[in-house]
């Protein structure tokens, strides 16, 4: 039996219209968070840390990889495999973790729910994620320490088995929380123990012999989609789309010529590149809420910002009369740097605030000249679904030039094209382009509030997408 989309909005209908607060805990074991990567076989602490990530394991697996983690990791300084552990996963494991396992985190924690991760695995592996996903609570495989330096050693029991389970029960008892209307969610049947406690488990991804057991036991059962590396076809197809960019924005420039009218070539470029760019690499744009990308103009559009993806997704959806304010790093890019320079696109620089709010400056002229502005308030790409905390320059200048900020939510863009890679995979990127925000009666004082309730739309619309 597999899950559909269906599967996983009655799930999540089902936590929001059951028991609310902190006394009901939602526990995920890792394995149901992130699609695990597949490294080299070698016993560097690197290879050996990303091993463990594989979801379905034997006892004698288990055992195997708690002593190659012994091996790998003695006398190695916790200082030193923390930074190892948030490097590989900003590298590699971001782009494995479920999106649907981040929805079902963020309905939790919205239902008042004490969300705690629990892995087999050790601290190295787990946190990053854990810490990315706003995870406050880890249980893990605890390895001990002498001075800062790794022994070699596990420091009391491994959470495998009756061990993880019974971690959660006196975590559960140490916070005064119940079971009996908590929810639990694994794919082994090494965490039958943990299922078995909660008054709602799930099987995630199942093994045959848990999917068995849930099955006879009316348990829940979700399918998420393996997060799988480019293939070969991936790296061909993004060769073409890139080259079908430049041929679009040649053509477009070209067709616009005989005007000799910036914007109008500009408009063009940008049509042309994106719609080439998107057909090539296979990629279908979905929009919720187009007629707000028309209506009013100018206004300042706001994105939210997990691929590179998204500088072809967004002028595909708000169409022309747009320009954008972009990070000075891209000046560096030698296909999109002249390409968003051409169009007037506004470059600030991030490590200095000062000469930021001087770029910014001239942007209130553009958009009282009828001009639109596309930005990313968060300023940087984010590793998961998750909206990070929104700068205030972009509301500055609509509130300065008078003018509507409009969310433009993307869903799915991590999906085609990882946050630190520049191949894209086909599928469909959903966009729903929110009602115009009226900013002209905002009060500055009141600004941080303002602008957290904008951010909270974008969490709202990716938890609950509109129809």
């Amino acid at each position: 039996m597999t899950s559909t989309r269906a599967d996983l909005d009655a799930a999540i209908a089902a936590i929001r219209s059951g028991p609310q607060g902190r006394a009901v805990a939602a526990v995920f074991d890792f394995g149901a968070v992130v699609d695990g990567p597949l490294p080299r076989r070698r016993r560097k602490p690197a290879d050996v840390l990303l091993r463990g990530h594989r979801k379905h394991m034997t006892d004698g697996e288990y055992s195997r990889l708690l002593r190659e983690l012994s091996e790998a990791l003695a006398g190695r300084s916790e200082q030193e495999l923390t930074e190892l552990s948030r490097r590989l996963f900003k590298r590699i494991v971001y782009g494995h973790l479920y999106p649907e396992a981040w929805q079902l985190i963020r309905t939790h924690q919205a239902a008042g729910h004490t969300v705690v991760l629990v892995s087999s695995l050790t601290e190295f592996q787990v946190a990053p994620a854990a810490a990315h996903l706003g995870i406050e609570h880890v249980l893990f495989t605890p390895m001990a320490a002498q001075d800062g330096v790794l022994t070699g050693y596990p420091d009391g029991k491994p959470l495998w088995r009756n061990g993880k389970a019974e971690a959660i029960a006196e975590f559960a008892a140490a916070h005064e929380m119940d079971l009996g209307h908590s929810y639990a969610y694994a794919g082994t049947s090494a965490d039958l123990p943990l299922l078995s406690r909660a008054g709602h488990p799930v099987a995630v991804n199942p093994d045959d012999a848990l999917a068995e057991v849930a099955d006879r036991q009316h348990w829940g059962r979700l399918t998420f989609r393996p997060r799988r590396p480019p293939r070969a076809g991936d790296y061909a197809r993004t060769a073409a789309g890139f080259a079908g960019l430049l041929g679009g924005a040649l053509f477009g420039v070209a067709s616009k010529a005989p005007t000799k009218d910036r914007r109008q070539m500009a408009d063009a470029l940008m049509a042309h590149a994106a719609r080439n760019t998107l057909r090539i690499a296979g990629v279908h744009v979905r929009v919720t809420g187009a007629e707000n990308a028309r209506a009013p103009r100018p206004a300042v559009f706001l994105f939210n910002h997990q691929s590179q993806f998204d500088i072809i997704i967004v002028p595909e959806v708000l169409g022309g009369g747009v320009t954008a304010i972009g990070k000075k790093e891209l000046t560096k890019n030698p296909i999109f740097g002249p390409l968003m320079r051409f169009v007037g696109v506004t470059f600030i620089d991030r490590s200095n605030s000062a000469r930021a709010r001087a770029a910014l400056r001239p942007v209130v002229e553009t958009l009282r000249g009828g001009l639109s502005v596309a930005v990313s308030p968060e300023g940087t790409r984010s590793y998961t679904p998750e909206v990070g905390l929104f700068k205030k320059g972009a509301f500055h200048i609509a509130m300065q030039a008078g003018v509507p900020v409009i969310p433009v939510v993307i869903r799915n863009a991590g999906e085609i094209c990882w946050r630190n890679a520049m191949v894209a995979r086909p599928g469909t990127v959903d966009v729903a382009i929110l009602d115009p925000i009226d900013v002209s009666a905002w009060n500055p004082a009141d600004l941080d509030e303002n602008v957290a309730q904008v951010r909270q739309l974008f969490i709202d619309t990716l938890l609950d997408w509109p129809r």
